[in-house]
């Protein structure tokens, strides 16, 4: 799951918003259904452009004219994820699953402001428009390289969700920018200012779909095991070995292995072993998986008890070709 907040180099976001709402309608455009693809958000189903445009181009009150007037959240499943929801749900259900997902989304976005007043989606001023392609740019390769044409569209699964938020609240009053990190000088600075922690909230993203539809998540597909492998330290991708091992064993060990790794991505663990006693007594043949490579010193030394296993069934197998 892969969700983006872009700012205003590709939104254009500090003017009004009818370029971006055009160019999300091209799908409307270009494909020519009977029955178009509506915008959304938590209140409706069946929202118009003009809608979306006005409602957002009227929501900037006390905002600058070189202030963002919105932003745009893309929520992009996988190829594996919307194979799950189709399976699951078939293509025109999928659908409908995303669009509550997006709404689920948009939870987690207002609370990751921890703002008195903002708590939920309707809390906010957005509109969502499923999309089922991608396109091709001139951004990418194979169009540099002349296997693809400019505007071509992708192969594969490619549906996904693009949403207009507005910079301020659904009363027009509270500035709400995920763009600010900020912590403030202190909490009550930070109760009042707001913050946004884009990682977390990107993160949520993940735990929200797995949560929601009970998907079985493998290691190996979580963001966090992808940012450890691409900018973790050593000690990191060591434990991420260690836990990818253990979580072969069953849906218990992955779900416990999932989250650990989110610790080991944010540097959690200063050895494996505190790791491994994070995962708490209660899931202790998890444990008992995780920590046996562990007894003689290292996730690279095979254990004692293996040893002799293996020199125990040597053995018999030597006295059994004998015997023959």
């Amino acid at each position: 799951m892969f969700i983006n907040i872009t700012d205003s180099k590709e939104a254009a976001n500090k003017g009004s918003s009818v370029g971006l709402v055009n160019y999300l309608e091209k799908e409307n455009r270009i494909d020519h259904k009977p029955e178009p693809e509506y915008w959304f958000n938590g209140h409706k189903i069946r929202i118009e452009p003009y809608e979306v445009m006005r409602s957002i181009d009227n929501n900037v009150a006390k905002l600058g004219r070189d202030d963002a007037k919105f932003f745009l959240v893309n929520i992009s499943p996988s190829q594996k994820e919307i194979r799950f929801l189709k399976e699951q749900y078939g293509e025109e259900g999928a659908k409908e699953q995303m669009k509550g997902f997006a709404v689920r989304v948009m939870d987690a976005y207002a609370k990751n402001f921890n703002r008195d007043g903002v708590n939920n989606n309707e809390d906010l001023l957005w509109f969502a428009k499923l999309e089922n392609y991608r396109y091709y740019s001139y951004n990418d390769q194979e169009v540099k390289q002349g296997m693809k044409q400019r505007g071509e569209r992708k192969e594969g699964e490619q549906m996904h969700v693009q949403v207009i938020v507005s910079r301020k609240d659904i009363t027009n009053k509270i500035k709400l920018s995920p763009m600010n990190t900020s912590r403030g000088k202190n909490a009550e600075h930070s109760k009042k200012m707001g913050q946004f922690d884009r990682v977390a909230f990107k993160q949520s993203g993940e735990s929200l779909f797995d949560s929601l539809f009970e998907f079985d998540r493998q290691l190996k597909d979580t963001m966090a095991y992808a940012n450890v492998q691409k900018n973790g330290e050593l000690l990191q991708r060591e434990q991420l070995g260690v836990l990818l091992e253990g979580a072969s064993q069953n849906y218990e060990s992955r779900s416990v292995a999932n989250e650990l790794a989110q610790g080991v991505a944010d540097g959690l663990f200063t050895t494996t072993a505190n790791m491994l006693s994070a995962a708490g007594k209660t899931i202790a043949s998890f444990l008992k998986v995780m920590l046996e490579p562990m007894y003689t010193g290292g996730a690279n030394v095979v254990p004692e008890s293996e040893i002799e296993e293996k020199k125990r069934r040597k053995k018999k197998s030597q006295g059994q070709q004998i015997s023959r």
